[in-house]
């Protein structure tokens, strides 16, 4: 009982071996995204996240024996040929020029941050941002505006 159970799990790891390793990749990503402060860092792990994403997709639009869904000139179409689909990849292409121009985006951000306060570590940004806050809200209490709508 407990051998045929193992057996089958064997046989599950062994098969579906490719997944485990989008698996893997997108915990990698997220991982790095959580864990680490600089930004970077944190646009690597997003792009290790997406990259597995897409692999999956497209691991998911192949078809075990089938053609590309390509009409011959003939135009003769066999009834039982197995396609395989095309949309994943066509779905994919989009998702990676977003992909590119998103890590474009936080790239730039990332470069005006740095001018900005001189540094690219999130413990450091938010201990510069507490400062800031900080003492306007001191200003503020002096004033008597810390309630004042404006």
């Amino acid at each position: 009982m407990i051998g045929d159970t193992l057996s089958q799990v064997g046989t599950l790891l062994a098969t579906h071996s490719i997944y485990w390793l989008f698996i893997i990749l997108m915990m990698t990503g997220f991982y790095i995204v959580v864990s680490r402060g600089n930004l970077i860092k944190k646009i690597i792990g997003l792009n290790l996240f997406q990259t597995s994403v897409f692999l999956f997709y497209i691991s998911i639009g192949k078809v075990t024996g089938g053609t590309p869904p390509i009409l011959p000139m003939k135009l003769k179409v066999d009834d039982f040929s197995v396609y395989s689909n095309p949309l994943p990849h066509v779905l994919i292409l989009t998702a990676i020029v977003v992909g590119v121009a998103t890590t474009a985006l936080g790239l730039s951000l990332i470069i005006r941050i740095r001018e900005s306060y001189g540094t690219i570590e999130e413990s450091d940004l938010l201990e510069i941002n507490r400062k800031i806050f900080s003492r306007e809200n001191v200003q503020d209490l002096q004033q008597g505006d810390l309630f004042k709508d404006e």
